[in-house]
């Protein structure tokens, strides 16, 4: 395998060598060599720019000659490179100190972004596998820094930046959607179950409904039928409908348990649907008579030599 000419570093980029290498192990051997690592020392080798770690070896092989690691030994952490304004060496010191302090107390969440921002960089579809923390970081992030770590532009990092705030703000609408759907439910639950208590308060014991059925003759499944909430008429026989409207509002309200009105739009859609089937049968027999009369001896005869 040929090798490749590449750089690395320390993790404060005070050495700085150039060397080759034809595979990721054997650039972590001759880095570990070149900065002066102890040997035995666990290392890891990340972009120098960004601080994507390296640890695929189709991805090392993929990257362009002369690309800048930097290699860090045991707990070392990658932080990006401090940069100064001019001045005199004693307020460069100064600044590096107060600089080191700020990125000491970011480095686990630059680490974070770094690490989410190379997920995005490899694969763009791991943002469906994200937590609302991770995209909320990534949103957080200025534009100019995701955009270093991921090698886009500043107006396709902030494409993406806003996709990912979308993303976020459909998960917020969506776990609102779930809890007022989960509060519909409980509602709904509520309220059935207290229709169904007071429904067994008002129904009469099942020997009062004997009783009753026995007393007036109507039997239980009458009875039954009679408190349907939906046109029960039209679920009786042309005998109950007669004994609902012989029995008469008083005793039908006594039985039911209703109040007047309500017992008067019964008896009444009753009286209307007994008479609207004597009709039926009524119009049925004339018909019949009618054709029995229309066919007469001659005609009869007629077919009968035909």
């Amino acid at each position: 395998m040929a090798e490749k000419p590449c750089k690395v570093c320390n993790f404060s980029r005070e050495k700085n060598y150039g060397l080759t290498a034809s595979s990721l192990g054997q650039l972590k051997i001759n880095g570990s060599k070149s900065l002066g690592f102890s040997a035995g020392s666990s290392v890891t080798v990340v972009l120098e720019d960004d601080g994507t770690i390296v640890e695929d070896e189709s991805y090392f092989l993929c990257l362009p000659l002369n690309t800048r690691f930097m290699l860090l030994c045991n707990k070392e952490v990658w932080t990006p490179p401090k940069k100064f304004d001019g001045g005199t060496a004693w307020l460069r010191q100064e600044s590096v100190d107060v600089k080191t302090d700020a990125v000491d107390s970011g480095v686990s969440s630059a680490g974070a972004w770094c690490s989410l921002a190379n997920q995005l960089k490899q694969d763009l579809a791991s943002i469906i596998l994200m937590s609302e923390a991770d995209l909320q970081s990534l949103v957080d992030v200025p534009c100019l820094d995701l955009a270093s770590a991921l090698g886009f532009s500043a107006q396709k990092t902030q494409g993406l930046q806003e996709t990912l705030q979308r993303v976020l703000d459909r998960r917020e609408e969506e776990r609102q959607s779930k809890q007022l759907l989960q509060l519909y439910l409980k509602v709904v639950e509520k309220e059935r179950n207290l229709t169904l208590q007071q429904e067994g308060e008002n129904a009469p014991d099942e020997a009062d409904g004997m009783e009753v059925a026995s007393a007036t003759g109507f039997s239980p499944r009458t009875l039954h039928v009679l408190k349907g909430k939906t046109s029960p008429e039209t679920r009786l026989s042309n005998e109950e409908l007669q004994m609902v409207v012989q029995q008469g509002v008083e005793d039908l309200m006594k039985m039911l348990g209703w109040d007047t009105e309500q017992t008067t739009v019964l008896v009444q859609n009753c009286e209307e649907e007994l008479n609207r089937r004597l009709q039926q049968i009524q119009a049925l027999q004339s018909l019949s008579a009618h054709s029995r009369k229309s066919k007469s001896p001659s005609t009869e005869k007629a077919e009968c030599s035909k």
